[in-house]
């Protein structure tokens, strides 16, 4: 893999849009113990943002709810620096809750990463599931472990979400789901289940929205997002729209 020996001017901003699954199938299991699925995926106009100047650092500002982020090496950000052998000084800006099942710390790597003209969606998946589609963006089928990205026509959809104060663990949800035998749900998320008996406090999220809006309420992934088709602005709801694929970063 070789990488562009001229980038952009520094300073410059990146934008990380926000990832929202809207079905998963489990498909099967790896003699590695990774889950195989089919899902699509969505990028939305809810982003995080990345400050890039000169230097060696990662500064993180939370302007969003969510878990505590880590900093250091396993933060995604340095991660994605590592594997193009860059250094840059970053200011994250986190709109996009932790925790939330949004993508957030793996768009930000996929925004390095289209930074730095890296597109080896293997390497991408490596550091995390979804970073392959957060690099692709838009709309996409994605299978695998997350490496298998097929962009799809860009469809204009207007979605609301709700995100608890707190977070539901991917890895304990995908244990709570082979423990259960692996049940197929009866709408698109086949990790609804196993999401609720990891944090049963999700069905009250679910709940409060569905009666706010009259729609039945999807969980975005493994949790623990809610989200309706629509508009329905209100307390502790985000509206947000889809976006196409941001193609290579700029600034």
């Amino acid at each position: 893999m070789t990488y562009p020996e001229s980038l952009p001017v520094m300073p410059l901003q990146l934008a990380a849009p926000a990832k929202l699954t809207l079905s998963l199938r489990v498909t099967g299991l790896r003699n590695d113990g990774y889950h195989l699925i089919d899902a699509e995926m969505v990028s939305l106009d809810l982003h995080d943002e990345l400050h890039l100047a000169e230097g060696d650092r990662l500064d993180v500002e939370v302007a969003a709810t969510g878990l505590a982020i880590e900093l250091g090496a396993h933060n995604l950000v340095a991660q994605a620096l590592a594997l193009v052998g860059r250094k840059a000084a970053v200011r994250l800006v986190k709109h996009i809750p932790a925790g939330a099942g949004l993508g957030g710390g793996s768009s930000d790597a996929a925004a390095i990463l289209r930074w730095a003209g890296f597109s080896d969606l293997e390497a991408a998946a490596r550091l995390g599931a979804d970073v392959a589609f957060c690099v692709v963006g838009g709309r996409a089928r994605v299978r695998g472990i997350g490496e298998v990205v097929e962009p799809l026509p860009f469809e204009l959809r207007t979605l609301t979400l709700v995100t608890p104060p707190f977070g539901c663990s991917t890895p304990a949800v995908y244990r709570a789901w082979d423990d259960l035998g692996g049940p197929t749900a009866d709408g698109p998320n086949d990790l609804v289940t196993a999401a609720l008996q990891v944090e049963p406090r999700l069905a009250a999220v679910r709940d409060d929205l569905g009666n706010a809006t009259g729609v039945t309420p999807l969980l975005a992934g493994s949790g623990s997002t809610w989200f309706v088709e629509g508009a329905f602005p209100g307390e502790g709801r985000v509206v947000t729209r889809t976006v196409p694929p941001l193609g290579a970063a700029r600034g």
